[in-house]
């Protein structure tokens, strides 16, 4: 084909895409949508948003358009909120209407289906409902039966408290020691195994879930959301998610394993039988999600986003008792009445959920812990299954949503020191545990986190065993390190080390 012919071409497909993106970004003229910064042909805001720190990002656009603003990534529009009020009365007041994920054709090369999508990032329907009710209760009758859940976490907590002893006060990382030991747990949940730290097949787990979560934010995966028909090609299909299959070939190894000891006839040891129990009672039903496909989906899907929400959120609680001595040598205690941990349950018997209601400090501690880390700031991504109204300004049915939850747990007009780790803020002037109505990092709505219940359980026993056992310090001769973040989607604290001595 000649030059001469291409320009004709070329033309062509200009004004195609032109019309294309015209017909996207319709809807910005419509009364009432929420204003934004004017989007580029076919890119749409990209240059507008800076995804490796974009709370800051965010907090900058807020300045300029208000709580509530819109953007449009490639030819997809998004609506970000900001601060408390918008947000919850998105999530909350409009919680059936915004329920709903955007889609993400790319993950069908991970084989999802209409029925089989797990349940975090599920399409709005009877299936996640029906995965979604399962996790719950499964977990609930896990926490409150034979209390299995608590003796996991504590066994975990022995030895996650052992490998860090291991190191005789030497400086060390622990982020890796964390993830094996957060790791572990959901292991034990969803299939009743724990890995020594040293197994080979932990270890390879932990580094396919790393970079399974590397490579969903790159470029190549929101190329091929933005323009699905790409996937049609064998080779660029091929390319994406590498890990991400992977490291679902592994777990198929671990259910494939589990499944040759389920004993129907028994009751559920964990999540898995319970999940192979329901696939027996649905087998005449083929609209069930309860299928082979869902079972890795889900069993991912608890894995993935238990093991990183919980390791980080500990290696960030480290980090700030090496930062703040004070509050460690408050020990997480109740001002002028010794060590709480002491106190409630002395140096002997490991801590108990039951312990809890009596540690105030401790607690406030945990959730200025969450609230200063802020790991997933913008939360997971909804979308509107209908018109609604937010703060006065219409939101289009379809429109992928962003809550910005960090505006919330840093809000300068809600928290006394927003940006300083400040346990006071979770405590009266009695020194009894509160929590404001702004604490949402596990966001708010239908689309919660499932898991808060079993966070909240880890982050306690975990954080109160390691405490118990040992002090921590920055190593002699080392710089003081940086409470600032790294990371993008989810914000971790830079690598430090640390000296765990025991007490």
């Amino acid at each position: 084909m000649g030059l001469d012919a291409l320009v004709p071409l070329a033309v062509t497909v200009a004004i195609f895409l032109l019309l294309v993106d015209l017909m996207h970004r319709r809807q910005r003229w419509a009364a009432r949508y929420p204003p934004g910064p004017m989007p580029l042909p076919g890119l749409g805001n990209l240059l507008h948003v800076d995804f490796q720190n974009t709370p800051n990002c965010c907090n900058q656009l807020r300045r300029r358009f208000g709580d509530v603003f819109s953007l449009q990534l490639f030819w997809t529009p998004v609506v970000v909120l900001n601060g408390l009020e918008a947000v919850r009365e998105a999530l909350v007041t409009h919680g059936e209407d915004t329920a709903d994920r955007p889609p993400t054709p790319i993950n069908q090369v991970l084989g999802f289906g209409p029925r089989s999508q797990g349940v975090f990032m599920a399409r709005y329907g009877l299936a996640w409902r029906e995965q979604r009710r399962f996790c719950v209760s499964t977990l609930r009758n896990l926490r409150l039966g034979k209390k299995l859940l608590e003796q996991w976490v504590t066994k975990e907590a022995a030895c996650l408290c052992a490998a860090f002893d291991n190191y005789d006060g030497r400086p060390f990382r622990p982020n890796e020691l964390l993830n094996k030991a957060a790791s572990n747990v959901i292991a034990s949940l969803t299939c009743g195994h724990r890995f020594e730290y040293d197994d080979p097949r932990l270890l390879r787990l932990l580094d396919l879930a790393q970079e399974g979560l590397k490579e969903g934010s790159g470029f190549l995966p929101q190329v091929l959301n933005a323009i699905p028909v790409l996937l049609r090609i064998p080779w660029l299909a091929g390319k994406v998610l590498r890990s991400q299959k992977a490291f679902l070939a592994q777990l198929d190894e671990l259910l494939s394993e589990h499944r040759m000891t389920w004993d129907p006839a028994q009751p559920p040891r964990d999540l898995t039988d319970a999940f192979l129990a329901e696939m027996e009672k649905a087998k005449e039903n083929p609209e069930s999600s309860f299928n082979d496909v869902n079972l890795r989906m889900v069993v991912a899907d608890l894995f993935l986003a238990g093991m990183v929400t919980t390791s980080i959120t500990l290696a960030w609680g480290l980090l700030l008792m090496i930062l703040h001595p004070d509050v460690q040598l408050q020990g997480a205690r109740e001002e002028g009445y010794g060590w709480e941990i002491d106190d409630v349950i002395g140096q002997v018997r490991p801590p108990e959920m039951g312990d809890q209601t009596c540690m105030p400090y401790t607690t406030a501690v945990i959730h200025e812990v969450q609230r200063f880390g802020d790991i997933i700031p913008m939360n997971m991504p909804h979308m509107t299954s209908r018109d609604i109204e937010v703060q006065g300004f219409l939101i289009p049915k379809g429109t992928a949503i962003f809550a910005n939850l960090s505006s919330v747990l840093k809000d300068e007009a809600i928290w006394e020191k927003p940006f300083c780790f400040y346990p006071e803020h979770f405590l009266d002037a009695q020194g009894r545990f509160v929590k404001p109505e702004a604490f949402l990092p596990f966001s708010a709505g239908r689309r919660a986190c499932l898991g808060e219940p079993l966070a909240r359980m880890e982050l306690f026993l975990f954080f109160t065993h390691l405490l118990q056992r040992f002090s921590f310090s920055v190593p002699t001769g080392q710089p003081r390190p940086s409470n600032s973040p790294a990371g993008g989607f989810l914000v971790y604290p830079s690598p430090y080390q640390l000296c765990a001595v025991p007490r």
